[in-house]
């Protein structure tokens, strides 16, 4: 009895590590066992690969146990499985760490739990010639399979919690009785959208944004209940959505009177099922304002200016390409301090300078100059809060990283969104790298907007540095059917490897751009 309480402990002990990086992953999955389930089945290669050595011990252990029921060499190979857990996990390095809130704090109470009913199950009524090699296997395997049933578990408790702070939030936002409200949705576009709009209605207004991309109904709860105060005037509410509903939930929530749509794309396909569901969702924005509100929208978006809205909400619209659009931009000229264009509106011609790069950040200012003019603010305003608004953080960001010129477009790379990065790379002075890992969520369509990705980069780009050998095939593809120089061409494993490869290989003339940084969920 006593090794056997001693073989439990061990395995507990030898449990911790595998047990935080399974709740990593079902963390950056978004604690969907759906998601997480699907993460798993299309990583099994990556995850056999980088546990080849337990799955090896654990395979001999249950060897071995079918003819040596003594306990002792298990107790020492558990011993050694701990130890190789501790030294594989002091190497790695997180791109997005475990964030450990009180969601999580609940899920390891259970999965903690969990294991331990599990292993007494095991040794109390599984046979000793297994039991043992099994304990060794459930030192490695046991959370990635328990996590399933804490998700479920767990699920009630989660749904409780976040509708009692939801109601508050609710109640919050009804005492705010003259609080102008205005929602952003998009594809892409939507937080540097909402920061614009920040900066050129701060110029009149008190206003209140939600921080980083806080879109989900907890990040906006959070908001409201932390930051609103009687002093602000106006909301400026960022809403994301991946699954059908999402938007609806959220126009629910807030009831704004003005909703911008920055773009509708592929994004998300994999959790929206097809573009269809994604138009008709992204457009819930429009659908669910009041009738004395605003729309605004991108009508270069074929998707937005075919769209047919059922309410009779007043639309105002804006666009580059499109030029019978309300507001729409001409003369527009790049250089490596920012973007200046003329604002067209009626007969109205208004000159704009701005530290953003982009045609994309020059379509997401049109939007905030719509929706300021709606509300009456003035040219002079809107022009003042474009020319003094910082970059924003990880898109189109120009920065300077030991010295080296990067163009920080790291968050979320779609693919509209990556073709105009290139753009802005291609005008860039020096020679002219790009670092990414390719986009991911895109669903059948992936590989397609990849290898689409790789052919646009000739031209663009001088050198073109790969993250992850699997996931970046058909970007490889996309590169050799343009007859792109393949020997410019690097194919690293690791986010950390393509920066030593810059620091070793780049110039301080050159111009660096980092096009997404997947979660390491993701990284392969």
């Amino acid at each position: 009895m006593i090794t056997k309480l001693l073989l439990f402990a061990l395995t507990m002990w030898a449990l911790w590590i595998p047990s935080r990086h399974a709740l990593h992953m079902y963390q950056q999955n978004r604690y969907e066992n759906g998601r997480f389930a699907k993460w798993i089945r299309t990583s099994v290669h990556d995850q056999v690969s980088s546990c080849i050595i337990p799955l090896a011990i654990v395979l001999i252990s249950i060897v071995v146990s079918l003819f040596q029921v003594t306990i002792w060499p298990f107790v020492c190979v558990q011993i050694v499985m701990a130890l190789y857990h501790r030294a594989m996990e002091k190497g790695k390095q997180y791109i997005k760490p475990l964030v450990v809130t009180a969601r999580v704090k609940r899920q390891i109470a259970v999965l903690v739990i969990l294991e331990v009913v599990a292993l007494w199950l095991i040794l109390a009524f599984v046979p000793a010639c297994f039991s043992y090699g099994l304990m060794i296997a459930a030192g490695y395997f046991l959370p990635w399979i328990l996590l399933f049933a804490v998700g479920w578990i767990t699920a009630p408790i989660e749904h409780g919690v976040q509708q009692s702070y939801l109601n508050d939030a609710k109640k919050i936002l009804s005492s705010h009785t003259g609080l102008i409200k205005i929602g952003i949705t998009g594809s892409y576009g939507k937080t540097t959208t909402k920061n614009i709009m920040q900066a050129v209605l701060s110029e009149k207004y008190n206003t209140l944004m939600t921080p980083a991309s806080y879109n989900t109904p907890m990040g906006i709860t959070r908001t409201i209940r932390e930051m609103l105060k009687p002093i602000h005037q106006v909301f400026v509410c960022e809403m994301g959505a991946d699954h059908v509903g999402d938007i609806t939930e959220l126009m629910n929530f807030v009831h704004p009177s003005i909703g911008v749509v920055t773009s509708i794309g592929p994004q998300h396909l994999n959790t929206f099922g097809s573009q269809e569901n994604i138009i008709k969702e992204k457009m819930q924005m429009a659908e669910k304002l009041p009738a004395d509100g605003a729309a605004i929208l991108n009508y270069d978006n074929e998707f937005i200016r075919n769209y047919h809205i059922a309410n009779p909400v007043k639309v105002i619209s804006y666009g580059i390409v499109c030029q019978q659009a309300d507001y729409h931009a001409e003369d527009i000229s790049y250089s490596a301090s920012g973007s200046s264009f003329v604002i067209v509106h009626g007969n109205e011609r208004i000159p704009v300078q701005t530290k953003l790069l982009g045609e994309l950040n020059i379509l997401n200012i049109l939007a905030a100059a719509a929706c300021a003019r709606y509300l009456n603010v003035s040219w002079e305003a809107i022009a003042a809060g474009c020319k003094n608004m910082k970059q924003v953080e990880h898109r189109l960001e120009l920065k300077r990283i030991n010295g080296f010129r990067f163009i920080d477009d790291a968050f979320n790379a779609n693919p509209s969104g990556s073709a105009m990065a290139l753009e802005v790379l291609g005008m860039m002075p020096g020679r002219r790298i790009i670092v990414t890992p390719g986009m991911i969520d895109l669903g059948a369509k992936q590989d397609e907007i990849n290898r689409s990705f790789g052919q646009k980069m000739k031209g663009k780009a001088d050198w073109v540095v790969l993250v992850g050998e699997a996931q970046t095939k058909p970007i490889l593809a996309g590169l050799q059917d343009v007859d792109f120089d393949m020997s410019h061409v690097v194919v690293l494993a690791k986010e950390k490897e393509a920066f030593n490869w810059v620091w070793a290989n780049a110039s301080r003339e050159d111009t660096i751009l980092l096009e997404n940084d997947l979660p390491d969920a993701f990284n392969r």
